[in-house]
């Protein structure tokens, strides 16, 4: 009898790996509206005791239920997305969401195959599991240009790993709660009780050490700002009759805000393609608008080359680039703007979009074509200040922060439309994402949205003020000025492998340690 290619899991297989799947699912609990950061310092100890001793396959299923919980939970948010802007039923919409969630949950899978394939029993080796994980979370931030949404250092924004995020990173965060965790197991094998206690006495002298430290030293000097949330609907916002008006709400909310040195407007704040004729005249009134009240205005704008017919996401400054600026600084195609590099899957690019595009509306959303910008670019420049931009997911990659920050960099500015998103708690989670770059980078960070959650960020991370969503509202408030360097944005670009390579070069030395001693 020819066997099965595929078998089925039993009722108890299902019940072993349900325990993985909900454990993952409460997982959501750590990350924000709810921000219970205590909650991924339980999950990953009680996950680790119960797939310490298991073989290859076990944990490479193990991994791959836990993370399907992890992400069906914590990236919901993409159902609202699909379900109400793809145009698709409502049972393809669940389908394209389980797909990616399954998608996302093979990495931790893979953390979980590698640490029981290299150990020489082939059980789960508890050891190796924090380099395993790291590395399948690399994987996960680079491959088909990664998603790194949901790392478990976020969740420590408000906890009290946070002082960590100057030094080592989110990346670094996650490797400690991971540790940790093997740790919090191992410790209650009697074998390893003194060497556990030891290097956990360790881990909580760095986490002392690094609560008296201060990145980042004001200057004294500060910046008046205003972020303007125009509230558009999603539906009307690509809505051809409504670009004239869309462009003069943002104009008519900002008039009462020239008082502001800096201001701001959101992701594709202006519809219109920059070069026709229309839109130039709307941004000669803003340039000159802007200049003659001695202020800038940094708006979201999408350009078009009608030669390469290529198109881009893009930032560009209206009024005073110097403060010596008279007339406003502002002409098409000038250097001082910003195009977006990361481009969204799917909603701003489709990847094998010959094939994808004529099966669903969803490939097809509109401005779903865009062209990359360089990975490198020009901070922008507006009243003598040097600001890092960047726009929607792309304050997900601090490498990519890291790599366009210089001494002379003031800021940090993101600029994103969650209107897809609705009102669900994909949102928060970016908010919790900028407060986690604006920690890690000791620079203050202004988050524009179209309808929130639009917030102003402090160096340290924390949330000066911010303003609802869904509602049509200026956010002002005074930006407190800062220089210095961090010493995760000179290992940015290389802490994940410092980090396995340092915690691999330990675990070598106390094994031969022990096999010197044996």
């Amino acid at each position: 009898m020819t066997k099965s290619i595929i078998k089925l899991p039993s009722f108890s297989e299902l019940k072993v790996y349900g325990q993985s799947f909900i454990l993952g699912l409460c997982l959501l609990f750590a990350y924000a509206p709810f921000s219970q950061w205590w909650i991924t310092l339980i999950i990953f100890p009680l996950w680790l005791y119960k797939i310490q001793f298991i073989s290859t396959k076990p944990a490479l299923k193990h991994g791959f239920y836990f993370g399907l919980g992890w992400f069906l939970s914590g990236i919901s948010w993409v159902f609202v997305c699909i379900d109400e802007f793809g145009g698709t039923p409502l049972f393809i919409s669940l389908l394209l969401m389980l797909l990616l969630a399954a998608y996302l949950a093979i990495f931790p899978a893979i953390a979980c195959y590698i640490s029981a394939k290299l150990n020489k029993n082939n059980t789960l080796n508890l050891f190796l599991f924090p380099a395993a994980w790291l590395l399948s979370e690399w994987m996960r931030a680079n491959f088909l240009t990664g998603f790194p949404w949901l790392s478990i250092g976020y969740s420590q924004i408000d906890g009290p790993l946070a002082p960590l995020a100057p030094i080592i990173g989110e990346v670094g965060i996650s490797f400690f709660i991971i540790l940790f965790s093997v740790l919090a197991v191992k410790w209650f094998q009697s074998v390893y009780r003194i060497k556990v206690s030891i290097s956990l006495l360790i881990m909580l002298s760095f986490l002392g050490w690094s609560n008296f430290q201060q990145w980042g030293l004001l200057t004294g000097k500060s910046i008046n700002t205003a972020l303007v949330q125009g509230n558009i609907k999603q539906s009307l916002k690509w809505d051809k009759d409504q670009e004239w008006p869309t462009m003069m709400k943002y104009l008519t909310l900002t008039k009462d805000s020239y008082d502001a040195d800096l201001i701001i407007w959101p992701e594709s704040a202006i519809t219109g393609l920059e070069p026709l004729v229309t839109t130039q005249e709307f941004l000669d009134i803003a340039n000159r608008s802007a200049a003659l009240n001695q202020s800038t205005i940094i708006t979201g704008i999408l350009n078009y080359n009608f030669e390469s017919r290529e198109s881009f996401n893009g930032l560009i400054v209206l009024g005073k680039k110097q403060r010596s600026d008279t007339q406003g600084s502002y002409f098409y195609n000038n250097n001082n703007r910003y195009y977006k590099h990361h481009l969204l899957p799917i909603g701003e690019f489709v990847p094998f979009g010959d094939i994808l595009r004529p099966l669903a509306p969803l490939f097809n959303l509109a401005q779903s074509s865009f062209s990359r910008g360089s990975y490198i670019q020009e901070n922008l420049i507006a009243q003598d200040l040097y600001i890092l931009p960047l726009i929607c997911f792309e304050i997900a990659f601090p490498e990519q922060l890291a790599a366009n920050f210089t001494e002379q960099t003031d800021m940090i500015l993101t600029v994103s439309n969650d209107a897809w998103f609705g009102n669900s708690h994909g949102p928060h989670q970016h908010v919790e994402i900028a407060r986690m770059r604006a920690l890690e980078f000791a620079r203050p960070v202004l988050r524009s949205t179209n309808n929130g959650i639009t917030a102003i960020i402090d160096h340290q991370g924390n949330i000066q003020n911010q303003i609802p969503q869904f509602q049509e509202l200026v956010l002002k408030g005074k930006v407190e000025l800062v220089k210095g360097k961090t010493p995760y944005l000179v290992i940015a670009p290389y802490i994940t492998w410092l980090l396995v390579l340092m915690y691999l070069l330990v675990l070598f030395f106390f094994s031969r340690l022990n096999t010197d001693k044996s």
